[in-house]
């Protein structure tokens, strides 16, 4: 693990990362050329994905669960949510409402031997309602699962609707589930649900990145400050969708929705805070709609990002000098980055290493909408990037929900809009 960041240290990032406004730019000379396969199509608004070796991909559809597709191309239903069909198992509890859902999906790295699965969807099982980590087990025929156990079950989820953009129910809610190859523990990324006190709370789990072991207990080295519950690795987030982790060192790296401005990529350390603290009163703010300023100010007009900036940074240093900085903003703009992968292999000749993150694409107050999958030079330190270029497509761009890399070496991503794509290099 790289060691606590400096104050000193962090106006150095901040100093590279004011001068390094990237345009993007075409792709290396050395780079791959690109063809895609449609894998699936006609799904309902596909979610996540996550292989075995084989090329076995178990998928979720955010309103209506979890499903298997084998590497002969057949698709099993494993677990169906409350009103979907086409499931024999149904679990009752689950539900989808705005952002919220079936979401992130993780396979146990010990799955030829235990036959777990990993899925994070909101449930209606304690009120009003909470988004939950469940452990499944997938039979032999890859055709079931049983033994469900809810390892986390306390994810905060917005009831009800507020005066705010995306204001309804389910925002902000996180969502993706990872296994970090270097340490073995789960990843868990969640939202703050469009209330102001969650990011900073020691004890509200939106808002946070969550490592843990896969009975759902606190992982040994998390870092954070006393007080805090022992699961939480990061704190201080907005939304965090994308997570991933770096070859060679295997350290997280998150790729977050920004407000209204400056997605951000941020290479997280033990306990650290990312510096988002929508709270009415906070860095001399008035108070804000529904007692939370993440839109402040002039919430549904545009304007210039970097004004909004300043008055509701994205990660706010002046009141958390030792936040962890990002490494890249977008130039500050917000188009939603949603997921995050590594590419890794000689088949992505100068691209090897790099970070792929899928962007959906928000167009808001004359913001181009943006619809691609960015390509990331990460400097070594985590602090800034060498580069950004964006990946010329093979197919027409969508709304990138998730990028995953598969276990033959090709980048797979999936759209909103009902596709997952196989992206080969050639």
């Amino acid at each position: 693990m790289k060691p606590a960041l400096t104050k000193s240290s962090i106006r150095a990032a901040l100093a590279s990362t004011a001068i390094l406004c990237v345009t993007m730019g075409v792709a290396h000379a050395q780079a791959p050329t690109l063809s895609q396969t449609v894998l699936m199509s006609g799904l309902e608004g596909p979610w996540d994905m996550a292989f075995l070796d084989d090329g076995t991909m178990f998928f979720t559809e955010k309103c209506r669960g979890l499903s298997v597709r084998l590497p002969s191309g057949d698709v099993k239903p494993l677990l169906g949510m409350v009103r979907s069909s086409g499931f024999d198992n149904i679990a009752y509890d689950l539900f989808c409402e705005g952002q919220a859902g079936m979401m992130g999906v993780a396979v146990d790295p010990d799955f030829a031997s235990n036959r777990r699965i990993y899925v994070m969807s909101t449930s209606s099982l304690t009120a009003p309602a909470s988004n939950r980590v469940m452990r499944l087990e997938v039979s032999e025929g890859l055709d079931a699962v049983s033994n469900r156990t809810d390892i986390v079950a306390d994810i905060p989820f917005k009831p009800r609707s507020s005066a705010h953009p995306f204001g309804g129910p389910g925002a902000h809610n996180g969502g993706r589930v990872r296994f970090n190859p270097g340490d073995g523990f789960l990843y868990v990324t969640t939202g703050d649900t469009h209330n102001g006190v969650v990011p900073q709370s020691p004890t509200l789990m939106g808002g946070k990145v969550l490592r843990i072991d896969t009975d759902g207990n606190a992982a040994a080295g998390n870092g954070a400050p006393d007080g805090f519950d022992a699961r939480i690795f990061t704190y201080g987030h907005r939304n965090v969708q994308g997570i991933a982790f770096r070859p060679g060192d295997n350290r997280a790296v998150v790729a977050e929705h920004g407000p209204w401005h400056s997605d951000e990529i941020t290479a997280l350390v033990p306990g650290g805070n990312g510096g988002w603290d929508p709270r009415p009163g906070m860095g001399g703010r008035p108070d804000c709609p529904d007692n939370y300023c993440g839109y402040s100010p002039n919430q549904m007009e545009g304007m210039d990002p970097g004004e909004r900036a300043a008055f509701m940074p994205m990660t706010d240093l002046n009141s958390f000098p030792d936040a962890m900085p990002p490494a890249w903003n977008n130039n500050r703009l917000s188009q939603g980055t949603g997921s995050a992968a590594f590419l890794q292999g000689e088949q992505w000749g100068d691209w090897n290493g790099r970070m792929v993150v899928g962007i959906m694409g928000i167009g808001f107050g004359g913001t181009p909408v943006g619809q691609r999958i960015d390509l990331i030079d990460l400097a070594e330190d985590g602090l800034s990037v060498n580069d950004v270029s964006e990946m010329p497509l093979p197919m027409e761009p969508g709304r990138f929900r998730s990028v995953v890399l598969g276990p033959d070496g090709n980048l797979y991503a999936a759209m909103d809009e009902g596709e997952i794509y196989q992206i080969v290099p050639n």
